[in-house]
């Protein structure tokens, strides 16, 4: 029996008459941008993440993207963040002007490590961008130790870690903005493409209702040259469907993420790193093994979903060859892209399946 890496069909088919009624009900209303659904989806998901404001956006890029704007970084400013991301977070940076700076990460959260962002702060530093990958946060209370007496911004790329928490509080509360992505994979998914930002500062919120709907404060009047960027109706709408299943479906992923730990223990290969204070939410479950094509091979002989996420990361890609970061030094960074591998994770996932992905682990590695 073959296992996907993520099984969106079998999501949609148990939710499939609400989320049909969502979508009803936003087209007969015929208001597809900044409307009603959107705006509960705002209030909702800014009291989910326990912040005063949340902003829809057209997609995860643009939320990190915009955030940088609305934090008024740019031309000649550095933004530090990792290179074991997709390569959105860098996009983001660019974008705006700026220059990114890559550091190392984690060995065990794969996070950004506070002791290399310590040493990469120059004085052009104005922003940094710790990406919470794979549901698991990044050690905030280090960041901020490093950025706050610096006054150096601290945009979280939350794309991966919706419900997330550190300190027992939810990632997304933890820094200047942070950003979301509601892309069709996320634990929390659109049917296509979406975005939020949440930040607490009232500022901030308010020149991102502005870049994202052409810079207007009010209607027809343009106060800054902003983007199109706005979440759209009808996600929101099948969004609304979800945020209700989206604590149930986070318990599913971490029953998952504690079986697979079970069944895996004792082989060589490292399992999913849970720090103190930190509730993962497992957006993917990774584990990391010098014999990773090995057993990714025997996993594509047995039918079986997996992915090797930033085989190639971003700092070597050759669209960021301009800034000349293929040079680091990034140890950590280089070692996760050799030797980590992605199971089978979704709420929908059975044991059983679990079980069966296990064994071919266990028999490719003897």
């Amino acid at each position: 029996m073959s296992i996907p890496l993520i099984d969106l069909k079998l999501q949609y088919q148990q939710i499939r008459q609400e989320v049909q009624t969502a979508i009803s009900g936003a087209l007969d209303s015929m208001q597809l941008f900044l409307g009603p659904n959107v705006q509960r989806l705002e209030e909702d998901f800014a009291n989910f993440c326990g912040v005063q404001h949340a902003i829809g956006v057209a997609n995860g890029t643009e939320a990190l993207s915009l955030s940088l704007r609305a934090l008024e970084i740019g031309r000649g400013d550095e933004v530090i963040t990792v290179s074991w991301t997709f390569i959105a977070t860098l996009e983001a940076i660019v974008h705006v002007g700026a220059t990114p700076v890559v550091v190392d990460i984690d060995p065990r959260t794969y996070c950004l490590d506070p002791a290399a962002l310590a040493r990469a702060i120059t004085p052009r530093t104005r922003a940094v961008i710790p990406v919470h990958v794979f549901g698991h946060p990044a050690d905030m209370d280090a960041i901020r130790e490093v950025c706050g007496p610096r006054r150096i911004h601290i945009v979280e790329d939350a794309c991966q870690a919706h419900g997330a928490r550190y300190r027992k509080q939810r990632v997304g509360s933890l820094g200047d903005a942070a950003a979301f992505s509601f892309y069709m994979s996320k634990n929390l998914a659109g049917y296509g493409d979406g975005g939020m930002v949440t930040t607490n500062d009232s500022d901030v919120a308010r020149r991102l209702r502005m870049l994202r709907d052409h810079g207007q404060e009010q209607r027809g009047v343009f106060s800054m040259v902003g983007y199109n960027s706005r979440l759209d109706e009808l996600q929101a709408a099948i969004l609304n469907v979800k945020m209700r299943r989206l604590a149930k479906w986070h318990e599913a992923r971490r029953h998952l993420a504690d079986y697979y730990n079970e069944k895996l223990s004792g082989l060589d290969l490292v399992t999913p790193h849970e720090a103190p204070g930190c509730e993962h939410v497992y957006h993917l479950y990774a584990i990391r093994s010098p014999r990773r094509d090995a057993i990714a091979a025997k996993l594509q002989e047995a039918g079986i979903g997996f992915a090797m996420h930033y085989k190639a990361p971003p700092h070597l890609q050759p669209a960021l060859g301009n800034y000349n970061l293929a040079q680091l030094d990034l140890p950590v960074t280089l070692r996760c892209a050799d030797e980590i591998l992605q199971l089978p994770m979704y709420p929908e996932l059975t044991t059983e399946q679990v079980d069966q992905v296990c064994e071919v682990v266990r028999s490719a590695l003897g």
